[in-house]
């Protein structure tokens, strides 16, 4: 997972980001961050440090634990659907 890690973060983010009906815009502000660094976060482009990782998670009124566990989630869905397209294509 790790090199698809800032990708499938930065989906997490977004997923829940949208879930708010919030721009990126009032993402950055309620997380004190600027807001074409969330942008690289969501498109995967950057990785956030432990610090941004909680301004985020806060900011989208869950714990970091959290917002890393639907990265988790989304890497497992990934991984279930590559391997029915596998054995589709077997």
């Amino acid at each position: 997972m790790s090199a698809k890690l800032p990708e499938l973060f930065g989906l997490a983010v977004r997923q829940q980001r949208e879930r708010l009906g919030w721009s990126q815009e009032r993402l950055a502000e309620s997380a004190d961050l600027n807001r074409s660094y969330v942008g690289e976060l969501e498109r995967g482009q950057a990785v956030p440090s432990l610090i941004t990782l909680d301004k985020l998670a806060r900011a989208l009124g869950q714990s970091p634990s959290n917002l890393l566990a639907q990265t988790e989630r989304l890497s497992q869905q990934r991984l279930i659907s590559g391997l029915r397209l596998t054995a589709i294509a077997c």
